[in-house]
């Protein structure tokens, strides 16, 4: 060992002090990266789930990773005897040198440790909004959902976060404390359709398609009733009615899981129109222009015959011409009138 520190003494000019460190601080790299990989062989052959061996991979490499930091902190500092002054003079250094690394470092250990969303969670952080896909020491990734897509889809767009934004925006956790969504279903029918019967359609309906959801949100409330301060008096499915410009609106309000939305949404909406085509007293609306004849309609309500009240746009633009007609010939009878005065 003596004539090998010598010989790569004269070739590099590195002390035999220095050679030794660099050695163990290789070493010590090689048999924890050999021990993770042994670890995680024998954790795949278990055939665990995909989740597991996610978390095992993730949790491996921090292990490894401080303990690498440490053995090397104790090769390179012998005068320094107490491990806790090392990480107070390094964590010093580094927080001068390194604001924004040292702000994600610290973001990351506040999602291991307060868990405001784990893998596989679908989240919102600010104006992105996604399923976590990986989580590391800076950055956490997104797999995009919605922005030019409707409904909560996929956008197919991978979306990398600093794990420091949890301390700079909002995050909302689709499946946190309670494991479900309010989701709304507005239709709208007309003024002239029985809204009664479209009612009691769309409420049976809606109680068919929700009946195993409410059943499964009821035990979902009690478990998150326990750590949050979270109660619903109602979690059966709902109709609210409201009147807009151009017709009835039939608002349906019923619980979901965060990933079927669009589902649900297809589902109901194939049920309703097929309902809705074997009553003819129930028609969806639609935006429409009605014109009013203040002329016509005052006949009308004098009792005048009128063989129908709906009249053409061009049957009106007519009877506007005739009057701009009869005005034309009175400012004519008008005009001539004054002529005569003047020439007398």
């Amino acid at each position: 060992m003596g004539n090998l520190e010598e010989i790569l003494r004269q070739y590099t000019g590195i002390p035999p002090g220095i050679q030794s460190k660099i050695f163990l601080t290789i070493g010590s790299f090689v048999f924890l990266y050999l021990l993770r990989f042994v670890v995680l062989r024998f954790i795949y052959k278990s055939h665990v789930s995909i989740r597991a061996r996610y978390k095992w991979k993730k949790a491996t490499v921090y292990i490894t990773t401080v303990l690498f930091f440490i053995i090397a902190g104790r090769v390179w500092l012998e005068g320094v005897s107490n491990i806790m002054t090392y990480m107070g003079l390094l964590s010093a250094g580094l927080a001068v040198a390194l604001k924004q690394p040292i702000e994600n470092i610290v973001g990351w250990w506040f999602i291991l440790w307060k868990k405001p969303f784990e893998v596989g969670d679908r989240i919102q952080i600010g104006e992105h909004r996604g399923d976590i896909i990986d989580q590391q020491l800076l950055m956490f990734s997104l797999m995009e959902i919605g922005n030019w897509v409707d409904a909560e889809q996929s956008t197919g767009r991978v979306i990398h976060i600093p794990n420091g934004k949890v301390f700079q925006t909002t995050v909302a956790n689709y499946h946190h404390g309670f494991p479900y969504i309010w989701n709304e279903l507005p239709i709208m029918i007309t003024f002239e359709s029985d809204w009664r019967k479209a009612y009691d359609i769309l409420s049976n309906i809606i109680v068919k398609h929700s009946a195993s959801v409410s059943s499964k949100a009821t035990d979902a409330m009690k478990q998150a009733a326990e750590k949050y301060l979270i109660f619903y008096q109602k979690l059966t499915p709902i109709v609210y009615t409201s009147v807009k410009e151009s017709g009835v609106v039939l608002t349906l309000r019923y619980l979901c899981e965060p990933r079927k939305r669009r589902e649900t949404e297809n589902n109901l909406w194939r049920h309703i129109m097929s309902e809705f085509e074997k009553n003819n007293d129930i028609s969806l609306a639609y935006p429409t222009i009605r014109y009013y004849d203040n002329f016509t309609e005052n006949n009308i309500a004098k009792g005048q015959k009128c063989e129908n009240k709906e009249f053409h746009v061009q049957g009106i633009h007519g009877k506007i011409q005739e009057r701009m007609r009869k005005n034309e010939s009175l400012n004519k009878t008008q005009k001539t009138s004054r002529t005569l005065r003047n020439v007398k």
